[in-house]
């Protein structure tokens, strides 16, 4: 993983998001919509600290068969949402990268 980030940006909708982007430039964890800045960026943080802890990822398998996970925090609220994976395996191994990636991470603000 060379240059693991997290980038802010702002949705056509007005609200912030945040994703965490793979060594490779890849998206493997989006964030919902945020009213602000500060929700976004204490999102970061709540996916640094979460996924750490193997428990917080909920594996699912989505009605088409693919496999997908959230992050969630202690109180079972969504943090982060991975992509569609066609394989258990490819799913974990998302989880994996993330694990060991998401608490070094630095933040990219697109929106400054």
């Amino acid at each position: 993983m060379k240059n693991p980030k997290f980038q802010i940006f702002n949705g056509s909708n007005g609200q912030f998001y945040f994703r965490l982007r793979a060594g490779n430039g890849e998206p493997i964890l989006a964030s919902e919509g945020y009213t602000s800045k500060s929700g976004a960026k204490n999102g970061i943080e709540s996916v640094k600290n979460n996924s750490r802890n193997d428990a917080r990822f909920n594996r699912k398998v989505a009605k088409n068969g693919q496999f997908f996970f959230n992050l969630e925090a202690g109180n079972n609220e969504i943090i982060g949402k991975s992509e569609m994976y066609k394989s258990k395996r490819s799913r974990d191994h998302g989880i994996d990268v993330i694990s060991r990636i998401a608490a070094s991470a630095p933040v990219d603000d697109t929106t400054d």
